[in-house]
Formats: C-alpha cells, structure tokens, sequence
C-alpha cells in the first residue's frame, strides 16, 4: 500500500540504518567502558579512535548474521561492496557519536530499569514469563558470566537514551496525515490503449551494417564476466540406489516377518465386559461368591444379550467401562493375559462368554464386533517390501559412499578420477560458472552449467565459492565435500578458468539482430502512440471514446488494479478540471496512452488512517534520529582518516582479512 513512500531513497537510507545499526551492539567500538583505540585508526570520533581492528569485527559479526539467517543462499559477495563497507563504517561511526555523547552526559539507568528490560527479553523467558534457570542456562552456553552480561545490558541501555525519547516523541501533524490519505484514496478512471513493441517487430528490417555499427558501438554489454569450467562428482540418492545390489528372496521374507504389522493386520475384538471383583488378596470365601455372582449375571445375560450394557452399568465392578455400558474398545492379542484372551478370542460376533477368571476377578464378555486378520500376503506385499528394502539399502550405501568420498577428495586432491573409479560415479563437466551466477548458455563455450540438469546444485552459493577460492583457482586442486542437501553431496574442480572476455561478433550476432529489432520495435510502437496522443488532444468532441481503448477501470494509488506505476502517475497528474482528458506513456515495451475520464477525491478510511499514522511517525522519528546524529557529528567531532578510504573502496587484503 506504501510503496510510492518506501521508493524513495532517503528511506532507503533509514530502513538500511535501521537493518545495520542494531547488529553491532557488542562489536567494534561496542562497550561503554572499554571504548579505546588500536594501532591502525580509521576514524577519529571525538577524544576516542575507530581502529580497523573494530572494522573488521563489525564486518565478521555482519557475516555471521546474514549466515545465520540465510542459511545456504548466504552468498558473501554481496557484503563485499564499497557501498556496504560504507554503510558498515558508518554505522560504527553513528555507534561512535552515541557512546560519546552517553559519557559526556554521564547517562545511566537504574537497578530497576535494567530487571526489568533482562526479564523482556523474550529469550530468557518460559511460557511468557522471566525464568532465572532460563537465564543461567542461555549465559553459559554463551560463556560469558551475569555480571558481564548485566554491565552489557545496562550499558546498551545508556546508549539507547541519546535517541530513544526520540521515537516516543516523534508525530507526524494530522494535516499531513490526512492530506496523503486522501492522495491514496483518491480515484481515477481510466482507459487504455496499449501500443504494443511486439506487434511493429515484424516490419523492423536489420541489415549487417546495422549489426556492424552496434557492435563497436557497444562493445561493453557483450563484456562476458569471468568464469570457470568446471569438474565434478555427484553423491545423491539416485548414485547410492544405483550401487545397492538387489535384496535376496530370504531378505525379502526377512523384513516382511519382522515388519509384518505394516502389511497385515491381526485378529482384534470389539470387546465389553462386566467385573466381579476378586483380587489376589481376597479369601476363598470371597472368591466363592464373587464366583457365584458372576454366573449369576453370565446367565441373565445369556437370555438377554441387548440388556448387556444396562446390566454392566447396573452391576460391574469396574468403575471405569461401567459408565460406559461395560466397553472396553477394541482388543488385539498381546493385551490380555492367556487365558482371558483365548476366552475372548474363541468368540464371534454378538456372542456372550461364560465366567472368566482373571487376575482382578471374574469376567463376563460380550464380543460387539469380531474382526479376522487381514492384509496382505508377502507375495502380495513383495514389490513393496523389496523398494523399501532397497531404500534402506540405499541409505545404508549412501551413508558409506559419503563417507569414502570425504576421504577420497582429500587424499587425491588433484584428481576427482580416483574417487569416481572407487564409487562408482561419473565425472560430470559443467561451463559458465561466475562467480556470482550462471552464464547464460548464449554466452559460454562447452557444456553451459545454467543449461543442465544440476543447474540448482551448481549455482548453490556454496558451490560457486568453493570454486573461486584460491586452492580451487590457483591450483586446481579438489574441494572438500560440500553437503547441498542431506541426501546430495558434490565435489568440484576448477578444469579451466575463462577470463573476461568481449564477444566475437559471429557468436553475437543474432543476440544482436534482436535487440535491434527490440529496440526500433519500441521506438515505432512509441511514434505511433505519441501521434495517436496528438490526434486525441486535437479532437473537438472528446467524451466519445475512440475505437482501441479498453474497458473503464477505476484505480487509486492504493489500489492500482495492476496498472503499472508509470501510468498511474501520469493518469494523477492529468488536471481533474477538464476532463476526459489524454496523456501518454512511453517506456521499453512500446507506448500506453491514457485516457482520464472521471475523478473522485479520497474518502475516509480508518484502517487505513491508523496504519498510516503509525507508518508516518516511525519514518518521521527515523528521520529525526538521522538529524539528531548530523548535529551529534559535529559536536562530538568526526574525522575520516586516509586508511578509512582504502578500506571503503578496496576492502580488506587476504593478509588482513
């Protein structure tokens, strides 16, 4: 709904302050009391000094985070930009200024303050509320002692007093709220008429001339990156399954008996009793009677089988099932003792038994329903009985192929054909792999990675950082194994390295006729929309709707209707006093011309107005805490030294890194 505000790069900037500031609260210039200088300064930040020591513990900090939160698509490459050195150092500057000013101010928080932001903080608390064992528990698996944690924590919360009252403060006037509400609400309807590039390309005429001229012309978007060619071995399910021999007939016969309770189903009954009780304490003249009861009631219900849960709710001794007319759900064998489950087993359906004596007394049982074995044979079972062996083969296969694959690549670490001989595997050969993508294929010689089946594995970041490391570069030796996923492994190589290369002309030649044509598509389809434009402004009766327009939409800046930003800018800027009214739009895919036929003012929305609210206070507060910041450089005094400079724009060399 707001993404005409968050495309604007002031924004940018303070969504991007917002992502890196609070991620070095303990790197880099990070303590309240141990905020000292090293040898190699980069930024002197009032009496105190950024060292490049502190650079690069906010540079291993941000990597390990973005690690951590993005797994296997972390790729290192992005952190590794002048722009987010940048953006690194001056968020360590900003940290810089702020620990100035909260020691020149002597800012501090209290015993109480400082319980009570530990016990919020979610991961020290259970089932919502603070846990002390929780607490110890999280300090040591982080080793670090409460005394430490407790000076960081109240340091932190110092430092968050130099800007904190700033978001409490902060609020946007009603008025402006108000006014882009309404901008957001606000309606216009349109038509279009769309002139397509797509549909003038088949009158656009190319000749090698042309092609000629836009190749010298633009040599540099034919620039191909540099890349390798690459060797590699693939461990997957697949090459485990292919290496398992088939299971023996006894195998088979095997795992379907000791797993038999998959395929077939045992005996069971539906089973309700009444209980006389008479336990392993009780005299002879107890168990005598106790007997004598329990016949009685197997001969009353004998002669009425349908009265049998009245006369268990009115006489069983076993509380639990009594209340439920003497049921005891459905039984299998291996739940009763012996002999009460011959007794029980013998019946059939409906049938009622004699007096059983078990460990707790005396039975009488009613079979509600019976129910034989059933399921399916092993020659019934055997295809499926044989793939799920093969799978546990294969498991057992691949755990030993991964692991003689470890030890392969390393000791033939110039050579993937050792490890290929032993296991069994194939040396599959993949072109086109830069270092942060795939090639297309138009632009590589050989086998294109982006064009086969392990495309996917391929451009894994793992895999392509693996390859531009300088054992895999230099030496082309073997990478270790790298673990995509839990069931597939690769082993890569560097074969050759291509460097970055402008295309021949003969290999481009086509890419090029296309883009001519593309382009002169564009520009006809452009033309005739312009002077379609003309001639619509010209006319003298306007509210008839000229022959190509589509149909009536109404959109609003919060709801576009799927109208591209372009048009619905050019569609609010039309006046709204003389309408219907025409503009146009011109862009890569041809020419849209717009026709405005109403407009409506915003209406009121509270959701919406809540929403926005919140949204403009906290932009205006991140706003206020960059000026804040501005005027807290100049005061405190910050000076980018040289150093500072080669590290933004060169990065850290291998020795320092």
């Amino acid at each position: 709904m707001f993404d005409f505000i968050r495309s604007h790069q002031r924004l940018m900037q303070l969504v991007l302050l917002i992502l890196i500031f609070p991620s070095f609260a303990l790197v880099g210039i990070s303590g309240y009391t141990n905020y000292v200088s090293g040898d190699e300064d980069l930024v002197q930040v009032g009496d105190a000094t950024i060292t490049l020591q502190d650079f690069e513990a906010a540079q291993r900090n941000q990597t390990q985070q973005l690690q951590a939160r993005m797994g296997a698509a972390f790729d290192p490459s992005v952190l590794e930009t002048p722009q987010v050195r940048e953006s690194l150092l001056e968020s360590l500057i900003d940290r810089g200024v702020i620990i100035d000013t909260a020691q020149r101010e002597h800012f501090s928080v209290s015993d109480t303050v400082l319980r009570r932001a530990i016990s919020a903080i979610p991961e020290l608390q259970v089932d919502g509320r603070f846990s002390p064992e929780r607490y110890n528990e999280v300090l040591a698996s982080m080793g670090i002692s409460s005394r430490d944690f407790e000076q960081s924590q109240r340091s932190e919360l110092a430092l968050q007093r130099v800007l904190g009252p700033i978001a409490f403060t902060a609020n946007v006037p009603a008025t402006v709220e108000q006014y882009l509400s309404k901008a957001l609400t606000a309606q216009r309807t349109v038509r279009l008429e769309v002139f397509d590039a797509a549909d003038y390309e088949a009158d656009i005429q190319v000749d090698e001339a042309d092609i000629q001229a836009w190749y010298e012309n633009n040599q540099e978007q034919l620039r191909v990156p540099e890349y390798v060619k690459a060797d590699y071995l693939l461990l997957n399910e697949a090459a485990a399954m292919a290496a398992v021999a088939s299971p023996t007939e006894q195998q088979l016969q095997d795992y379907y008996e000791q797993n038999k309770r998959r395929y077939v189903l045992p005996p069971r009954v539906q089973l309700s009793h009444i209980l006389i009780q008479a336990g392993a304490d009780a005299s002879a003249d107890e168990k005598q009677a106790a007997r004598k009861k329990a016949e009685e009631i197997a001969t009353r219900v004998a002669q009425q089988p349908d009265q049998f849960a009245d006369i268990a709710r009115e006489s069983s001794e076993d509380i639990g099932s009594a209340n439920q007319g003497g049921q005891l759900g459905w039984v299998t064998r291996g739940t009763l003792p012996p002999n009460l489950e011959q007794a029980v087993f013998s019946l059939d359906k409906g049938e009622v038994s004699g007096v059983v004596e078990g460990p707790d007394g005396f039975h009488v049982f009613l079979a509600n329903d019976v129910q034989v074995e059933r399921g399916e044979t092993f020659e019934q079972a055997k295809a499926k009985v044989e793939a799920e062996v093969r799978r546990q083969l294969g498991a057992e296969q691949f755990a030993d192929m991964a692991s003689r694959l470890r030890d392969l690549a390393y000791d033939n670490p110039q050579s993937l054909e050792p490890a290929a001989q032993a296991l069994g595997l194939e040396i599959k050969s993949a072109s086109g792999i830069g270092a942060d993508r795939l090639l297309p294929a138009r632009q590589v010689k050989g086998n294109a990675a982006s064009a086969g089946e392990d495309a996917t594995l391929l451009e894994d970041p793992r895999v392509r950082r693996a390859l531009f490391s300088n054992a895999l570069m230099a030496e082309k030796q073997n990478s270790g194994v790298i673990e995509i996923s839990p069931d597939t492994m690769l082993v890569v190589r560097v074969n050759e390295v291509v460097p970055s290369h402008i295309q021949p002309l003969e290999d481009v030649k086509e890419v090029i006729r296309q883009a001519l044509v593309r382009e002169r598509a564009a520009q006809a389809a452009i033309k005739a929309g312009e002077t379609a434009l003309q001639a619509y402004q010209n006319q003298a009766e306007k509210a008839e709707v000229p022959e190509g327009f589509g149909s009536a939409q109404t959109i609003s800046r919060s709801n576009p209707q799927g109208v591209n930003p372009e048009v619905l800018l050019a569609a609010f800027d039309v006046a709204s006093d003389s309408l219907p009214a025409y503009t146009g739009v011109s862009g890569d895919s041809g020419y849209v011309v717009v026709r405005v036929e109403s407009a409506e003012q915003g209406a009121a929305n509270e959701n919406l107005n809540v929403a926005l609210q919140r949204e403009l206070d906290m932009l205006w507060a991140q706003a206020e805490e960059r000026a804040v910041l501005r005027e807290l450089r100049k005061t405190v005094g910050v000076e980018m030294l040289p150093e500072a400079q080669n590290v933004v724009q060169e990065g850290l060399d291998d020795e320092d890194a």
